[in-house]
């Protein structure tokens, strides 16, 4: 006598559909009351009843096996839709443009439960023959997290990115400084441009494109404080970024900087120049107190800067205009400080560093090739040599 099936053990039956065979188990119901059924399919039966029992196996593992279907487009959207809640929208923008570019048309397609970590070397060794290696680790970054966050809904058992080491990129683009010569020609042909008076105080304080934009006119103090005791000259303090939050990049970089001469002639000029731009706007002017702004006011971003500096730059001699950005302002003001013999711990302060290792490192490119202390010193200890 054939005995039947206990209840909620499931069952086998044959989909003409598909031409398969379909073993089910029903484990019970979820906090919806959907009743949960897990599925095995095969062309025959052991075959279907095997990966029925894989499928319940890594159940009771505690894995709720996602569709097989899951690809690894699906977690890097969901990461790009839910798992950047809260972020800054710049970062938000970042990995969305690496992702969609570099990520999903290469990997999307891939079922996520078959992507192994031979398919992420593979793919970052491809990447690395034209990228960058900031990049290649901004991508390895995205889809480790991406596939975090899958595995931590149970849509893939383990993380195979993590398994995977960034090669080494390509060589990016090297940050460089204008020569003094080169700056005396920046500045001249900015005059009479609408990024003269930027360019000035970026040349002559060092101070970071981010921070600049977001300068407003209540921490200029182009007057000083003559009657503080001990007096203060014409300043600015640099309190604020661009950054989320308002924050500047890091605790040292809040400072407050005494402003060159140049700088105070050009800060009075941009203030009357705006002050007429004001009543030109009428009522499209936006208040928001900035020093550097749109002409009607506005917050500038990123690229409005970009744009604008090497338009004014377009006539500089010795200078191609493409070839450099504003945050070079800031290591052209650190080299040039340096060539002039500024201790570096000083030229740290300036820019707000932390340590001077960055500024060692990073922004200081016009170093004396002939360092000469030693043999200053040494000649003072041991005189001049006998003459033989």
């Amino acid at each position: 006598m054939t005995m039947r099936r206990s209840r909620g053990d499931g069952g086998l039956h044959w989909d003409e559909k598909r031409q398969r065979w379909i073993a089910t188990a029903n484990l019970g119901f979820d906090p919806s009351g959907k009743r949960i059924v897990r599925r095995g399919s095969g062309k025959t039966k052991t075959e279907a009843k095997n990966k029925l029992k894989e499928v319940l196996r890594d159940y009771e593992d505690g894995l709720a096996i996602a569709p097989t279907g899951y690809t690894v487009a699906d977690a890097v959207n969901d990461w790009l839709a839910y798992g950047l809640a809260g972020r800054d929208p710049r970062t938000v923008e970042t990995c969305t443009t690496l992702s969609q570019k570099h990520v999903i048309p290469s990997l999307g397609a891939r079922k996520l439960r078959d992507l192994s970590a031979e398919d992420v070397d593979r793919w970052l060794a491809a990447k690395a023959q034209t990228l960058s290696t900031r990049t290649l680790q901004a991508l390895h970054s995205c889809l480790n997290r991406s596939v975090k966050r899958a595995m931590a809904r149970d849509k893939v058992k383990r993380n195979v990115v993590e398994l995977c080491s960034v090669p080494q990129g390509q060589e990016g683009r090297p940050s460089k400084a204008l020569t003094f010569t080169q700056a005396e020609a920046v500045l001249k042909a900015a005059e009479g441009s609408s990024m003269h008076a930027y360019i000035v105080v970026a040349l002559l304080t060092g101070a970071r494109t981010e921070e600049l934009r977001a300068l407003t006119w209540d921490h200029v103090f182009l007057k000083g404080q003559p009657d503080a005791d001990p007096p203060q000259p014409p300043h600015i303090a640099v309190w604020r970024s661009v950054r989320r939050g308002g924050d500047t990049k890091t605790r040292k970089s809040r400072r407050t900087l005494a402003l060159p001469a140049r700088c105070v002639e050009v800060l009075w000029q941009h203030f009357e120049d705006q002050g007429w731009e004001r009543l030109a706007a009428g009522d499209s002017w936006e208040e928001h107190g900035l020093v550097f702004s749109s002409a009607v006011g506005k917050p500038l971003d990123a690229t409005n800067v970009r744009r604008a500096f090497r338009q004014a730059l377009k006539d500089a001699d010795g200078v191609n205009a493409d070839d450099w950005t504003p945050r070079e302002l800031r290591h052209s003001f650190v080299s040039l400080l340096s060539d002039r013999g500024v201790p570096l711990e000083e030229i740290s302060r300036l820019v707000g560093h932390s340590g001077t290792a960055v500024t060692e490192e990073v922004y200081r490119k016009q170093i004396r090739p002939v360092i000469q202390t030693g043999a200053v010193v040494m000649d003072g200890i041991f005189k001049r040599a006998p003459e033989r």
